[in-house]
C-alpha cells in the first residue's frame, strides 16, 4: 500500500508548501488578485507576478501578525508556487536576534565563571548569576513567541483557508 502526501497535508504539517500549476505566472497572479478582491473585507495584501503577501484584516494589530507569502517561479515549463506562513520578516528577524544575543551572552558569562573557577580567581563573582539571567531571558523570548503564535491562531486558520481556496484548485499533479 502506497500513501501519497498531498499539498494539503503539507500545509497542515508545516508552515510552508510547494505546488505545481499549469498556469503561467501572470495568470496565476491575476487569479490571486481576483480572489483577493472577492474577499477584500477579510484579507488584504499585495500581489504581483513574482511575489504575493497576504494578511488577515483585524481590529487589533499585535506583534505576531501572521501573513502568507507566495512566490512563483518557472521550473522547466511548469510554474512552481511556494508558500510560507508566518510572522512578518521584521518580527522573525527580531526574535532570532534576541535568541542569538542572549545565547552569546549566556556562553560568555558561563565561560567567565568556568575560567574563574579553574584559575581560582574571584574577579567575576556575578558571572554565574548573569548566565542564569540570560537563560531566563531566552525562556522569556520563547514564551513571548509562543504567546504571539497562540494569539494569531485564528488568523493562521483564515490564511490556511485562503491558501486552500485560492491556490489548490490550480494544482497540477506530477
Amino acid at each position: 500500500m502506497e500513501t501519497k502526501e498531498t499539498t494539503l497535508d503539507k500545509i497542515r504539517n508545516r508552515p510552508r508548501f510547494k505546488m505545481y500549476t499549469h498556469l503561467t505566472k501572470e495568470s496565476y497572479a491575476e487569479n490571486l488578485k481576483k480572489y483577493l478582491i472577492e474577499h477584500k473585507d477579510e484579507f488584504n495584501g499585495n500581489v504581483n507576478t513574482e511575489v504575493a503577501t497576504i494578511s488577515v484584516k483585524t481590529s487589533d494589530d499585535n506583534y505576531w501578525k501572521p501573513c502568507l507569502a507566495l512566490r512563483t517561479e518557472l521550473d522547466e515549463e511548469i510554474t512552481v508556487v511556494r508558500g510560507v506562513f508566518g510572522p512578518s520578516s521584521a518580527v522573525w528577524t527580531f526574535f532570532m536576534f534576541l535568541y542569538f544575543l542572549f545565547s552569546i551572552c549566556w556562553m560568555t558569562f558561563f565561560t567567565m565563571y568556568y575560567v574563574e573557577n579553574q584559575i581560582n580567581s574571584h574577579e567575576f563573582p556575578w558571572a554565574l548569576n548573569a548566565s542564569f539571567l540570560m537563560l531566563i531571558f531566552i525562556a522569556a523570548t520563547y514564551a513571548a513567541a509562543r504567546f504571539g503564535q497562540s494569539k494569531a491562531k485564528d488568523e493562521m486558520q483564515k490564511l490556511r483557508k485562503f491558501a486552500e481556496e485560492s491556490t489548490l484548485k490550480f494544482e497540477k499533479t506530477l
